[in-house]
């Protein structure tokens, strides 16, 4: 996590009034994206990604489907020093069964919560949709531990970053597709959520080529 508060650089872009569609205006933050099969960057090869930022100075998101290995959420606390080792059976259920995810390959070693928007911390929470936002301090950890956190959340460690104009040109050479996001994509169960996000809009992964176009 971030001790000292510090979240990425994310943009707004100037005159968003709250209701603003950011898809409407070719900026796709909120929104999921879902490498084709053709992908060719193995760090992000099947990989779905929520959007948390997006504009003319660059996106920011989180792979939400890759599982960071043997990394396990209570573990994590004690080496935080959030919680003694002793406690570790003390915590309520959905501490248990947080999920660690590889989040992307920038800042690997800072953690991002995505999580649902019951919980906000003032000067820390980035409201990133009417369902979704991204906290980056201990805070939140702390507060999932003392059972007073959101209600849906998952940990991932790094996120994903692109320059400006970077992933526009990419969706532009076939890289990605896009969706619209749901609850389920983000927090859901981590098998099938790949191949789950393509069924989303239709399409039947065994179809797809390198022929260009989006959703």
């Amino acid at each position: 996590m971030d001790p000292e508060g510090k979240t990425p650089r994310t943009v707004r872009r100037e005159g968003d009034e709250p209701g603003d569609s950011s898809s409407d205006r070719g900026y796709l933050d909120g929104q999921l994206l879902i490498a084709m099969p053709v992908m060719g960057d193995p760090r992000f090869e099947r990989s779905v990604i929520y959007l948390c930022a997006h504009s003319s100075e660059g996106a920011m998101g989180i792979i939400v489907n890759r599982p960071a290995g043997s990394i396990d959420f209570p573990e994590l606390l004690v080496q935080l020093d959030i919680i003694k080792k002793a406690d570790q059976i003390k915590l309520p259920e959905n501490a248990e069964t947080m999920k660690v995810l590889k989040g992307g390959p920038v800042e690997t070693g800072r953690g991002f919560v995505l999580h649902s928007s019951d919980f906000f911390i003032k000067d820390a929470t980035l409201k990133i949709d009417d369902g979704i936002c991204l906290t980056a301090t201990v805070d939140i950890l702390k507060a999932i531990a003392k059972g007073a956190g959101p209600k849906h959340a998952i940990l991932a460690l790094g996120y994903a970053g692109w320059a400006p104009g970077q992933l526009e040109t990419e969706i532009q050479d076939n890289g990605w597709l896009h969706c619209d996001a749901d609850p389920d994509l983000i927090f859901g169960d981590v098998e099938e959520k790949y191949l789950r996000a393509l069924r989303k809009i239709g399409i039947d992964p065994g179809m797809l080529s390198n022929e260009a176009g989006h959703a």
